[in-house]
């Protein structure tokens, strides 16, 4: 199956992965918090786990395992507590998790470069898992769950990709940032610009856990902060000579190919909303 996959086009298998992913996970979304949490604990862990075996493509030597660890707990405990579930205090548990990563590389006797990558470690866990823990801020009040929220931030992503991609392919001239994404272009970044405030319009009439202009701030942070975010995991792939994060999801590569304008977009949208509600 994916031998038969990998010999469609690229946009045939972006079609056929959207077909079966994005159903269920909208379903996931929707259900109940809980179903929710399981789906982006998944991502979290997944996507974790791909950034730090692309490290090690570059004979790097991060502390996967704790640090994937580090970053599932840490999700887990903003969801509970964030859910009323648990004590706020419990977020000091979060200290001495990262702090015991020193220990740790104090026993790691093949690594030549430990202070290298204990950061690279924490990287792993500042730029992917707080990322997708913030998350948990976003539809998790004191009001209840806010499907509609998470679900309005990835609308509005994937109409960005989609813009992009299609007004970059047939109308791509100009050069956005040939040093780090060579096929990157304007025409592409305002085409996602526009398809983001076309679908920024329409959530207005549907979802109402937002002001109207509160989505079309949401959706100006996606298509900047988005964009910025897919070039700067096009600058770490060029760093360690890779073109695709991974190949577990057909036409887009890997999970952080498919989530890395999320990654760097939800702290500014949390943030946003956080002062401005």
């Amino acid at each position: 199956m994916t031998s038969k996959l990998t010999n469609l086009s690229n946009l045939t298998q972006r079609i056929i992965a959207a077909v079966v992913a994005i159903p269920l996970m909208v379903f996931m979304i929707f259900y109940n918090q809980w179903s929710y949490g399981v789906l982006f604990l998944l991502i979290t862990l997944l996507t974790q786990r791909e950034f730090y075996k692309l490290l090690k493509l570059d004979e790097n030597l991060p502390l996967a395992f704790y640090g994937t660890f580090c970053g599932i707990l840490i999700f887990v405990l903003t969801f509970l507590i964030e859910a009323n579930l648990l004590s706020f205090k419990y977020y000091y548990v979060i200290i001495p998790l990262l702090t015991a990563t020193f220990f740790i590389k104090l026993y790691k006797k093949n690594d030549k470069k430990p202070f290298l990558n204990l950061g690279y470690t924490f990287l792993g866990i500042i730029y992917v898992a707080m990322p997708f823990a913030l998350i948990n801020e976003l539809v998790l009040q004191d009001s209840g769950y806010k499907p509609q929220l998470i679900m309005g931030c990835l609308l509005l992503l994937w109409a960005n990709d989609t813009g992009a991609y299609f007004a970059g392919r047939f109308l791509g001239r100009r050069k956005l940032f040939e040093r780090v994404s060579p096929k990157k272009t304007w025409e592409g970044f305002f085409g996602g610009a526009i398809t983001s405030i076309i679908v920024a319009f329409i959530l207005t009439k549907y979802f109402n856990d937002l002001l109207d202009w509160q989505w079309y701030g949401v959706a100006t942070i996606i298509f900047t902060t988005g964009t910025l975010g897919d070039l700067v995991e096009s600058l770490f792939k060029r760093s360690i000579s890779i073109k695709d994060s991974g190949s577990m999801i057909p036409g887009h590569g890997g999970f952080m190919d498919r989530f890395d304008g999320l990654l760097l977009s939800i702290p500014f949208i949390v943030t946003f909303l956080k002062i401005f509600s």
